[in-house]
């Protein structure tokens, strides 16, 4: 018979569900640093839905939204996940997982106990009218982001999550590689095949911000992968050669231009101040190709401080994409050069299961690699998302051990 709960790393007999479970949780009271506001406690293991799966989580996924979880903005995920049918006064942080299936629910037929699986992040009603009708489901009234809009994310023994956001998972990977990049990687799969007529081609140029990061770093391997040209934009010249290494034609230092932020009115006489460092910014880019090309695709996800620039040195009908705002929430965009130029300012967020399965085969075939910076404790959580929102995580994806009780573990010991 299950234990009442197990220890962090102590695995139950497959398929045996205990009562309660350690989880990392925010409650609304301590929203602030996630350091502080990432805590362990234990709680009960959530019960599972008819299309529903129960997954013991061996390791988890670090991703900007649980900062954002953790501070309470720009929501408050308790109000959030309530407004979905999940009432609680807690939240678990979480969007990526790599564990095994321990139960299913009635109707769920083509995910088993015992399974290895990654889980991604997309979740809608399944009866949603929209998604019945053959529509993207990424763009239903339904859509959530399970571990940000609900309440049971992966920072934790067990996860709640529907049937279809379990993925297999690539066999040759450990728990921690395999938990870090299918939020990213398949967030990224959309911003560069989702969009037509605007999706990466052969000898495209494709401009990507924070290039070394988790979601930059496999976006550039996307990119290569299509036969185009990844620019990476980079804070330093080691995280530039770590770009260069993922598949990157060259990189431009960031740091070395200082017209960041939001520009001045169009007729300020400063303004061609920041028009010089744009377009600057744009010659760098020219010279990391090789010729005056300008991207046909700018990769965008830190917001407020990069978007002007990124619409100016976008491609006569290109497209700028994004799908955050690391650096702010407010943009002050030059409509001309979208009008004029026909450019596209394009918002993109998560992905579909097709998108996830897509960008999935590709990791399990080993067409794509998962750039594993490093892997946290569990009794790290906090700390991890702290140096997260620092900027002081090592190149690549990030990752914290739930249950696995040791790195380099493909199966339950």
């Amino acid at each position: 018979m299950a234990k009442d709960v197990y220890d962090i790393g102590e695995i139950p007999p497959v398929g045996e569900v205990p009562r309660r479970m350690h989880a990392q949780l925010v409650r609304p009271d301590r929203y602030g640093e996630p350091e502080d506001a990432i805590r362990d406690e234990v709680i009960d293991v959530p019960e599972i839905g008819p299309d529903d799966a129960l997954v013991l989580v061996m390791a988890a996924g670090v991703n900007f939204n649980n900062v954002w979880a953790a501070r309470g903005v720009p929501v408050d995920v308790t109000k959030t996940q309530a407004r979905w049918g999940e009432p609680t006064d807690f939240h678990i942080v979480g969007s990526d997982a790599a564990g095994v299936v321990f139960a299913v629910g009635d109707r769920v037929t083509d995910v088993r106990v015992g399974d290895r699986v990654v889980v991604h992040a997309g979740q809608w009603d399944l009866d949603d009218p929209w998604v019945t009708g053959g529509n993207d489901p990424g763009l239903a009234p339904t859509f959530r982001v399970w571990g940000y809009d609900t309440c049971w994310g992966s920072f934790a023994q067990f996860t709640k999550v529907q049937a279809h956001q379990c993925l297999p998972m690539a066999e040759r990977l450990t728990w921690e590689e395999a938990a870090a990049p299918t939020l990213t990687g398949s967030t990224a799969y959309r911003m560069l095949h989702g969009w037509p007529p605007n999706t990466v081609k052969e000898g495209d140029v494709v401009l990507v911000w924070g290039a070394s990061g988790g979601l930059g770093s496999l976006a550039v391997q996307l990119v290569a992968l299509a036969g185009a040209k990844a620019v990476a934009v980079v804070s330093s010249a080691d995280k530039g050669a770590f770009a260069v290494a993922q598949g990157a034609v060259g990189f431009v230092d960031r740091t070395a231009f200082d017209h960041w932020g939001t520009p001045p009115a169009w007729d300020a006489p400063e303004w061609k101040t920041w028009f010089e460092g744009a377009k600057a910014f744009g010659k760098a880019v020219w010279d990391v190709v090789g010729e005056r090309r300008s991207p046909n695709i700018v990769f965008e996800h830190p917001g407020q401080d990069t978007i002007p620039t990124s619409i100016f040195v976008c491609e006569r009908g290109g497209m700028v994409v994004i799908c955050a705002g690391t650096t702010g929430f407010d943009t002050t965009v030059d409509v001309r050069y979208l009008w004029y130029l026909q450019k596209r300012y394009q918002g993109s967020h998560l992905f579909n299961d097709e998108q996830a399965a897509a960008f999935n085969d590709l990791v399990r075939e080993g067409l794509v690699t998962a750039t594993l910076g490093h892997a946290y404790d569990y009794a790290e959580s906090g700390l991890a998302h702290q140096l997260m929102e620092q900027g002081a995580i090592p190149e690549g994806n990030v990752a914290v051990l739930i249950n696995a009780p040791e790195r380099g573990l493909t199966g339950l010991p």
